[in-house]
């Protein structure tokens, strides 16, 4: 199974932030969808994520006035992204291997799509169980 597989089964746009949106904003775009991070997209193109944790490191280095900076200032650059094409437990492990929790999925430089660990995670459990599930039916039959 791949990514594009895990999009298929979406809909709706991926909430996203320009560079120069608020902190402030950004912060409660995460509060109201309850989500760990965002995209930071200029143009069509990933330039950056700002996740939960970039505004709590960014809280404690330079206080409250960050919630009034742009974006682009206290998100994680350059964002790793990832092709449709790849593999769950490839997804899987470059998110183990670089410590990140999401990832911007882009075509031809745009994007389109975004994943967390989540996604995956749950993704793998399903195929795991499905194959459980045939070879219960096989061993049965």
């Amino acid at each position: 199974m791949t990514l594009a597989t895990i999009l298929q089964q979406r809909s709706g746009d991926v909430v996203q932030a320009a560079p120069d949106t608020p902190v402030r904003a950004v912060v409660q775009l995460l509060a109201d969808h309850r989500i760990g991070a965002i995209p930071v997209v200029e143009d069509g193109q990933v330039i950056g994520i700002m996740s939960e944790r970039d505004v709590i490191y960014a809280l404690r280095r330079d206080g409250a006035a960050i919630l009034e900076w742009p974006v682009e200032r206290v998100m994680t650059r350059p964002a790793i992204t990832v092709e449709s094409s790849i593999g769950i437990l490839t997804g899987l492990s470059l998110m183990t291997r670089r410590r990140i929790r999401h990832l911007p999925v882009v075509e031809a430089g745009r994007m389109i799509g975004f994943v967390s660990i989540g996604d995956l995670v749950k993704a793998r459990i399903e195929l795991v169980e499905g194959e459980a599930e045939a070879m219960r039916a096989y061993i049965a039959g």
